[in-house]
């Protein structure tokens, strides 16, 4: 199917005959001679005169020229057979907590000890790749929140910015109301029976506006499901304790955590180690998904090459036939 992608454009194919029409002629300011036998003076000097062509023929060629400027100006296009989109899924926000405290290193991966944050990115960026049909957003919250990818098709690229994650970006503290609030914001233009908040957090509520309980109360309201995970070793576990002795599993809030995601009909998950996380990756991932107003697309081929060449080998001829009476006398004075 034909298309244009500007056909506005094409109220521009009267501007030369209206310029031509509102603009006094151009005057060089120099006397003109008119010969009247400028034919057969012509023929003296070894030129071929120009046949006369009426008025509308000798405008003809910079018509057909200014047309096809403005068809391929209007940017016609191809349209192919329709290419559904998938039409049930869910609008999946991951908040993601990057404070001072994610970088605690008492993770294990594949044998090698690794921080909290890089534990996530591995799984939660696997959760990803496998959400098929979902729109995914990505939060970092530290003591501000970000949105760092709004609600998209592309996991790719959603996972990629989870992967370029870093401490300390959003601040050292913890502002899980704010991000709460932030993913409300978003989410609620999207239909009330598919929106889904994921926060994954190692702490307790440090910093930001918003307090979460009211910002969890918010989100029940605006139909915004919220899961929450709280992420650290135990204090029994090898490397659970930090710094000066101190364990940094102590700071994790999960009394607050479950609230939360009571508050709005979801669950609270702990995870303590690879294996636990990858659970809870796997327990997500179970989500029913909901049906959407079905989407469409259309493979869209650009056709404007095709009337800009066409325009170029146009004005080429009109060259050479300005040019092509001079050629022979030309020719024949260096033949001798």
């Amino acid at each position: 199917m034909l298309e244009f992608a500007w056909p506005w454009t094409f109220l521009l194919l009267p501007l030369p005959w209206l310029l031509r029409l509102l603009l006094p002629p151009a005057d060089s300011g120099e006397a003109a001679l008119k010969v009247s036998f400028l034919d057969e003076l012509e023929s003296l000097a070894g030129r071929r005169a120009r046949p006369r062509l009426p008025g509308w023929r000798r405008q003809a060629p910079f018509a057909l020229l200014w047309l096809l400027l403005v068809l391929a100006a209007a940017r016609p296009q191809w349209l192919g057979e329709p290419l559904p989109l998938p039409s049930s899924g869910r609008d999946l926000l991951l908040a993601v907590d990057v404070s001072g405290s994610m970088d605690y290193r008492d993770m294990q991966w594949q044998g090698e000890t690794i921080s909290r944050l890089s534990l996530v990115q591995h799984l939660l960026g696997e959760f990803i790749a496998g959400r098929n049909g979902d729109r995914i957003g990505l939060i970092l919250f530290g003591s501000q929140a970000y949105l760092q990818a709004p609600l998209t098709f592309d996991r790719h690229s959603v996972r990629r910015w989870l992967d370029e994650a870093v401490i300390g970006i959003a601040g050292k503290n913890t502002a899980i109301g704010d991000a709460i609030g932030l993913a409300v914001k978003r989410l609620r233009q999207r239909p009330a029976d598919s929106r889904v908040l994921i926060l994954v957090t190692d702490g307790a509520n440090t910093g930001g506006e918003v307090a979460p309980l009211t910002a969890a109360r918010l989100a029940a309201g605006e139909g915004v499901t919220l899961y929450t995970i709280g992420i650290g070793a135990d204090a029994e576990q090898a490397g659970a304790v930090g710094l000066y002795g101190l364990n940094p599993g102590l700071d994790l809030d999960e009394p607050l955590l479950r609230e939360i995601a009571a508050a709005t009909g979801g669950e609270y998950f702990r995870a303590r180690s690879q294996d636990e996380l990858r659970r809870v990756a796997r327990v997500l991932d179970r989500l029913e998904p909901v049906t959407q107003a079905p989407t469409t697309v259309y493979q869209a081929t650009p056709l404007y090459p095709w009337p800009l060449a066409a325009a170029v080998l146009l004005s080429l001829l009109l060259v050479l036939h300005e040019l092509w009476p001079q050629w022979p006398p030309q020719l024949s004075r260096r033949r001798r």
